[in-house]
């Protein structure tokens, strides 16, 4: 039996503008349980540098029906913070047989 692991995925919320026009974001972590996290392999990483300059650490896998933005967001798992990076890469839910129908990279970000 495959098991997920509780993720706290950061989410930012528009609280105003500065003086410049540019958005101020503030960040509340809410907990996102069944998530896979897989180690990333040497093959999947110098992908990733060839496409996005970045070395993922993870790829977190999301359960079907997650409605949270995971683009360029700080997620906390294992006791560290990580950054996401790259377009989450949806599948169809009715092609996909398992519980998780998303994944995002994540490099290490402390």
């Amino acid at each position: 039996m495959i098991v997920g692991e509780t993720v706290k995925l950061y989410e930012k919320t528009q609280t105003g503008t500065d003086e410049y026009g540019e958005s101020i974001y503030s960040e509340s972590p809410i907990e996102v349980n069944d998530v896979l996290i897989q180690p990333t392999t040497s093959e999947q990483n110098v992908n990733n540098m060839s496409l996005y300059g970045k070395m993922a650490a993870y790829t977190l896998s999301i359960p079907k029906g997650d409605e949270h933005s995971w683009e360029d967001t700080t997620v906390e798992f294992y006791g560290r913070r990580w950054r996401t990076f790259g377009i989450p890469i949806q599948y169809t839910d009715a092609n996909t047989p398992l519980r998780w129908n998303k994944e995002v990279k994540v490099e290490r970000y402390e």
